[in-house]
């Protein structure tokens, strides 16, 4: 693919996301999102908070930017209909790993893009990620790292829990914080990417 020469901003001052968006070979900027990211509401589906989520962030940078394309991203880990964000303290993430150990779990991750005279588009991914029964001690050695303290779901695939996760079914890329296949085929659709002329 090429790259056409619409400005593509990036509204997350995620490294991961950065590293990942990085690796579709696509120039873009970053301007973190003012945007507060308010508590889910109650009985509010995972994926509906992720989508939130992502277009409240997206939307303030895009307001900022508007000739623009504007990416926003959110990532939230859920057990069944409980969403975990990122955890308080360390005790609290060590409460969401308890939780995660010897079961199956849900990355769910909301995108919003905003391109000038489109209409958002909005869309989620969601991956299934089992971990294995980890001791407690293994647990307690992860949180005493730091890794935790800024994950949805107070953990890192890409870091220190990879040995925990014993399956994972559908996108990897979507757990670390973006799903790129996705991203990459929205960013065509609007136009941001472009597939390259064949040779005559």
């Amino acid at each position: 693919m090429s790259v056409t020469h619409t400005r593509l901003i990036l509204a997350s001052a995620s490294p991961r996301r950065r590293e990942l968006l990085a690796l579709a070979g696509v120039p873009f900027d970053i301007v973190v999102s003012p945007a507060q990211e308010p508590d889910p509401d109650v009985n509010e589906h995972p994926a509906a908070y992720a989508a939130r989520m992502a277009r409240l962030k997206a939307a303030a940078v895009a307001q900022m930017h508007p000739t623009a394309v504007v990416l926003g991203a959110d990532s939230v880990v859920a057990v069944g209909e409980t969403i975990l964000g990122k955890p308080a303290d360390a005790a609290d993430a060590l409460r969401m790993l308890r939780l995660l150990s010897g079961r199956s779990h849900q990355v769910v991750t909301g995108c919003a893009l905003f391109a000038p005279g489109r209409e958002p588009v909005i869309f989620t991914v969601a991956t299934e990620v089992t971990m294995g029964v980890v001791a407690e001690d293994r647990l307690a050695a992860y949180v005493a790292t730091g890794e935790p303290m800024d994950k949805a779901g107070s953990y890192a695939i890409q870091g220190g829990a990879a040995a925990f996760v014993t399956a994972i079914c559908g996108s990897y890329t979507n757990v670390v914080g973006l799903p790129l296949a996705e991203v990459v085929a929205a960013l065509s659709n609007l136009g941001v990417l472009a597939k390259p002329r064949q040779a005559s």
